[in-house]
């Protein structure tokens, strides 16, 4: 194929006509621009969001540096047009382009769309559609990309089975090098037996998952009867990707700075992947199995030459539970004391109240400024807690607070859930008393009355490979009213309710999500008119519909005989064939089933990181291990050699 031409000059006349234009220039620093020519398999990367979401967005960072670091290989990246650009691209007829060459999304051999919540769906097939490439994936020639999905939400990708090739679960790094050297053998043999036979070659691995080559039978019911594999040499079951001994992927190693403003204006290093906490309801922990410990040395060498590379003034470290790394004190006071004189702050984003002390928050915030501090006790109740094994205590939370408050912080961020199983008005009522009780011992530890507590809440959503996989789902309407309920009793409050800030979202966006989080192929046909009814941007508040989405499943869903709360506030039981039961994260249902009798029981369980192993599967199923420290290293500061 000749080169894809830029298709900037067109696009160029558009811009002054649509809001943030800056966002679809291209040229950040460290983005990569290589001839079209030079390169044998072509990707196009999309985060199915604004620009300002998605090009923070670390995995789609990552990707896109592992694969133009290889020979012969070359990745750009797209990100989702706003409604006023895409009617004037409409118009105009302007593809749906790479933010790197401007070349259009089409031309590419692998569009690649990384999805961390469900709700990107509708923005998947606008982006499609803009390129020209067919919705259906059965109406794709040998001339359209390979369809890709991965991200957190392509452990279940059923419900987008219509509109996507393929999907790979777990890690990326390695598994798109794999894909990559398989395209690249079948484009350089003359692309023999089309598509199909790419695909096929793909799906034979045993670690790309091809829909098109699974047959789904349904019962009478409507429950799934069983998914079978429709050629033969395609693999029963598919596994997810785990990359072993993080040292040895320190990317991104040149991040991307942004031009327009984005979500996070910080460099962020993943300290380590995985999560042995055990959270019930937490898809993200259950899903990236084993723990993979970064060492303090390969953190402190990404920092260093993040850092250079990019000037920004702040370090994210990242994890599901940052404060668990084993070496989190040494990693924390090594960075400060080697960034003193630089003024370079340092955040952890998500703290666990039992894993944190008031030491590593001085640390942390010894260059930076003291913002607030944020802990997620998630549920209200002690009993609720127990119920999902959030293992942290009232008492607990309270030491540390009044330690953060009596060192002069000011402000506590608390989050929690709504809805989450078996629980009563009065689980969510006790938040309003948790909330009272932190700005009580404030006020008492600080000797001020200007002391803050906001407390935040989402409504929980039951996602696949959780033990909460079979829960029923809370209705929006009980959602709502029993948030009413707990912003009354805060409110009402003379004493403490003013300190207090709340904030909740409705349980409509949380519906839509349990839809399409626990769905199957036949709500294709849902997201489908949803986005034909002008559904875009369904992540955010502004452009999200309820309405919308009620009245597309109403039209297409009584046809296969189910209905939204079918999928939604159903319970399942154990005998169900679960939609996503052929991918395998590693995780044995029968674990996950005798860890939601568990819940129901109110019994909780410890970390295997520290004790035995409690058989969830993933290390001999996977063949991998938990890596963690400590190494015993110490980050020195860095010394300056003079020339």
């Amino acid at each position: 194929m000749s080169a894809a031409e830029s298709v900037f000059p067109q696009l160029e006349a558009l811009l002054p006509h649509v809001q943030k234009p800056i966002q679809y220039v291209g040229g950040e620093l460290n983005s990569t621009v290589k001839p079209w020519e030079s390169a044998d398999v072509r990707w196009a990367l999309m985060y199915p969001d604004a620009y300002e979401v998605g090009l923070p967005n670390q995995g789609v960072m990552i990707l896109y540096e592992v694969l133009n670091e290889r020979e012969g290989v070359l990745a750009e990246r797209t990100y989702s047009v706003w409604p006023d650009l895409e009617e004037l691209m409409r118009e105009h007829r302007v593809p749906q382009f790479t933010v790197d060459s401007h070349r259009p999304v089409g031309a590419f051999d692998v569009f690649g769309l990384s999805f961390s919540t469900e709700l990107g769906y509708t923005n998947m097939l606008t982006a499609l559609d803009l390129a020209g490439i067919p919705l259906e994936a059965k109406d794709r020639t040998i001339d359209h990309p390979i369809v890709l999905a991965g991200g957190h939400a392509a452990f279940n990708p059923e419900p987008i089975a219509d509109f996507i090739d393929a999907a790979i679960i777990g890690d990326g790094e390695q598994a798109v090098l794999d894909m990559t050297e398989i395209i690249r053998a079948w484009k350089a043999e003359g692309r023999p037996g089309g598509r199909e036979e790419v695909l096929f070659r793909l799906a034979k691995t045993g670690s790309v998952y091809i829909p098109a080559f699974y047959d789904v039978e349904y019962l009478p019911d409507g429950r799934i009867g069983r998914v079978v594999p429709n050629k033969s040499g395609v693999p029963w079951r598919v596994s997810k990707h785990t990359v072993m001994d993080l040292d040895e992927w320190p990317y991104p190693k040149q991040p991307l700075v942004p031009l327009a403003e984005t979500v996070h204006e910080r460099m962020s290093v993943e300290i380590f992947r995985g999560c042995t906490r055990g959270c019930r309801f937490c898809q993200a922990g259950m899903i990236t199995r084993p723990v993979r410990e970064r060492s303090i040395t390969g953190i402190g060498e990404m920092v260093e030459k993040g850092l250079k590379a990019t000037g920004f003034e702040e370090v994210g470290l990242l994890s599901l539970s940052s404060a668990d790394h084993t070496e989190i004190g040494e990693i924390a006071k090594g960075l400060a004391d080697r960034y003193t004189d630089d003024k370079v702050g340092l955040s952890l984003p998500s703290t666990r109240v039992d894993a944190f002390n008031v030491d590593l928050a001085n640390e942390l915030t010894r260059n930076g400024r003291r913002s607030g501090l944020t802990f997620a006790p998630e549920g209200g109740s002690e009993r609720m807690r127990k119920v999902i094994n959030k293992m942290v205590s009232e008492e607990d939370l309270i030491r540390t607070v009044s330690t953060a408050y009596g060192n002069g912080w000011r402000q506590v961020k608390l989050y929690f859930m709504c809805g989450l199983p078996t629980e009563t008005d009065e689980d969510v009522l006790q938040i309003a008393d948790m909330a009272m009780n932190v700005i009580a011992e404030g006020r008492k530890v600080s000797g001020q009355n200007d002391i803050r507590c906001t407390v935040s809440i989402g409504g929980f959503v039951p996602k696949p490979h959780t033990p909460f996989q079979w829960a029923p789902q809370l209705s929006a309407e009980e959602t709502d009213e029993r948030l009413r309920k707990l912003r009354d009793k805060i409110r009402g409050d003379k004493k403490y309710g003013r300190s207090i800030g709340f904030r909740y979202h409705d349980g409509k966006p949380g519906i839509v999500e349990g839809l399409l989080s626990r769905g199957d192929r036949r709500l294709g046909a849902v997201i489908r008119a949803v986005y034909e009814d002008g559904g875009r941007f369904d992540g955010w508040r502004e452009h999200f519909s309820y309405d919308r989405w009620m009245a597309c499943a109403e039209k297409t869903l009584p046809e296969v005989g189910v209905d939204v709360a079918w999928y939604t506030t159903r319970e399942r039981t154990y005998e169900e064939v679960l939609p996503w039961d052929h991918l395998d994260s590693g995780l044995d249902k029968d674990w996950l089933w005798e860890d939601w009798q568990d819940a129901l029981d109110e019994t909780e369980v410890e970390d295997c990181r520290w004790t035995p192993c409690f058989d969830c599967g993933v290390c001999p199923q996977m063949d991998t291990h938990i890596q963690i420290g400590p190494t015993g290293k110490k980050l020195l500061p860095l010394t300056v050699v003079n020339q």
